[in-house]
């Protein structure tokens, strides 16, 4: 699978650090060129559940407010934690409180043990797929249109709106984050960009699957930008180096993932003895990438 699309590099940062730490990375993120950066939407940590943690949309909007260029969003927004419309509310906020720099990113929601403490219904897979699909669907249109009626199994809107329309047109670009056949159609049909995790294998094998949805649906594949995300523990279960732990291990990683398809990666940001490898990337790797991609 090939792509002409450009390359990009974001970070992710978990919202377990005080504010104003994360404001201070995030603003030194924008400065070193990253193309984005992106919060998560737990209620708790996955990794220390009883630590602190911020509520993901709230913290995107006030980082929002304290950055000028670098695009935003939320890696990914879990549909099961929020009925779509209002979703589309807060996007339409977000784009608006960013000047236009909103990546809106959609996921069907996955962890147990944090719906099972706030009380919220986690259904089952299949259901949470479908659930997706019409939750998608609903917030494409709620940007994109005047108003939007629907008539779903699981969602009903009758001539619902937000206003004011979003900065971006038709309306912030979609990230929909998705693993199996099923939530791979829902991408093909609506997504601008792909996000996923796991191994090369998995990531190209995925790609291949998504092309065949684009190739059914009459969509140009290459039009669909393929994003992965990735942190320094899941590199070393699939037999990966850190990627922050040298410059070399950070163009292994992406040499590795970029033969299979992807265009954008995400990736955690170092611990913070690893920011001298992070300030190398950026300075002498970063930019042959960038060129190479684009010639």
């Amino acid at each position: 699978m090939t792509t002409t699309l450009p390359l990009r590099f974001g970070l992710c940062t978990d919202q377990n650090l005080s504010f104003p730490t994360l404001v201070e990375r995030w603003q030194l993120f924008e400065r070193m060129g990253f193309d984005s950066v992106w919060d998560c939407d737990h209620f708790n940590q996955t990794s220390n559940e009883t630590g602190p943690y911020f509520e993901g949309w709230t913290t995107l909007a006030a980082l929002a407010a304290r950055t000028e260029r670098i695009r935003v969003g939320v890696l990914v927004s879990c549909n099961t934690f929020r009925h779509p419309g209002l979703l589309a509310q807060m996007a339409m906020t977000v784009d608006h409180v960013s000047n236009g720099r909103l990546e809106l990113g959609i996921g069907a929601g996955y962890t147990e043990g944090e719906h099972g403490r706030f009380g919220i219904e986690l259904p089952s897979p299949g259901e949470r797929r479908r659930r997706f699909r019409e939750a998608v669907q609903i917030v494409d249109s709620l940007l994109r249109n005047e108003s939007t009626t629907f008539d779903g199994r699981y969602y009903q809107l009758k001539g619902a709106y937000v206003r004011p329309r979003p900065i971006q047109t038709p309306r912030p670009p979609l990230t929909l984050g998705a693993h199996g056949p099923m939530m791979l159609r829902v991408c093909a049909e609506l997504a601008d960009t792909w996000n996923s995790l796991g191994s090369v294998e998995e990531i190209a094998e995925r790609n291949r699957i998504l092309d065949q949805h684009c190739a059914d649906l009459g969509r140009d594949p290459a039009s669909l930008r393929r994003s992965f995300y990735g942190w320094s523990s899941q590199m070393k279960a699939q037999g990966l180096p850190d990627f922050w732990s040298s410059v070399g291990a950070f163009e292994e990683v992406v040499g590795r993932y970029r033969e299979v398809g992807i265009s954008e990666f995400i990736l955690d940001q170092p611990r913070d003895d690893q920011f001298d490898v992070l300030e190398k990337v950026v300075a002498d790797v970063l930019p042959g990438l960038r060129a190479a991609s684009a010639a």
